[in-house]
């Protein structure tokens, strides 16, 4: 955690997004929270040097990853600092004076509405309407006084919107967890630092993979994740986000880093940093 005053944090969303209460959960002091209507304006505002520090979801323990900020990860300059397992708990919010019985449009993020499917099944035959974010689909139902729609997001945005909440726990299962990345322009390696994250590209030949993966095998290091996303322009090759225990100040680590290059075409470092073993 962080212990400094005023720090300026940008996060995807409206105020009560999820993002929000994770970049809260990073700091111990003040911050400044810059909200964006999209990732790429995350990662560019840190990149750009208008932020210090950039909120992100990565994946959910439901829905799966979040392959567009794996994508983003790639294409800016910033390392992972920190991450941090948030338990999402879903609410369904309208406008005062509103009943469920009047509910006929339900209006959130797909990812949100991933994660809700058989809760959302069981109210009955409603108007599915997917929005960029969570808090702001509370927002939008509240300006366009919507009476007949309501929203699933965080508590936090009934709150900052002064709506109603009509239903609670909305996700499909209580072990609903999104893992948030901490991202920095600058690189820092702690002393608490335990974990690894790195993304490669290898030459579509026989054994590749096996010959990548075994660097860490061959020195007993754990791997928590590998991820595979297309590489753009060469159809059939992938880049492979692999997370593992340790850190590069590990003489391990170091040597599996050295081999791995040697049989990769691309390598990128994307960051040292401390476990989160929330849920575990």
């Amino acid at each position: 955690m962080v212990a400094k005053k005023h720090i300026t944090v940008a996060y995807q969303g409206e105020p009560g997004a999820y993002s929000t209460i994770a970049a809260q959960k990073f700091f111990t002091s003040k911050i400044q929270l810059i909200p964006n209507e999209s990732f790429d304006l995350v990662f560019k505002l840190v990149e750009e040097n208008y932020a210090e520090f950039a909120v992100v979801p990565i994946e959910n323990s439901l829905a799966g990853s979040i392959h567009q900020n794996y994508d983003l990860l790639l294409k800016h300059k910033l390392f992972i600092v920190g991450e941090l397992k948030l338990r999402i708990v879903h609410y369904l919010i309208a406008n005062p004076g509103v009943r469920l019985a009047n509910v006929t449009k339900i209006f959130s993020h797909p990812q949100a509405l991933m994660q809700c499917q058989s809760t959302i099944a069981s109210l009955g035959n409603r108007s599915i309407i997917p929005t960029y974010d969570t808090a702001g689909s509370v927002k939008r139902i509240k300006e366009e006084k919507i009476m007949d729609g309501a929203a699933i997001a965080s508590d936090l945005a009934a709150e900052i919107y002064k709506m109603k909440i009509l239903k609670n726990e909305l996700q499909d299962s209580p072990e609903n967890y999104t893992r948030f990345l901490l991202l920095s322009k600058k690189e820092e390696i702690k002393k608490n630092s335990d974990k690894t994250s790195i993304v490669f590209s290898i030459d579509n030949t026989p054994g590749a993979l096996f010959r990548s993966i075994r660097v860490f095998a061959l020195r007993n290091i754990d791997l928590y994740k590998i991820e595979s996303r297309p590489l753009h322009g060469k159809p059939w090759e992938y880049f492979f986000y692999i997370d593992f225990a340790g850190d590069l100040s590990d003489v391990k680590c170091k040597q599996a880093i050295s081999d791995l290059e040697a049989l990769t075409s691309y390598l990128k470092i994307l960051g040292s940093y401390q476990r989160d073993l929330t849920s575990i």
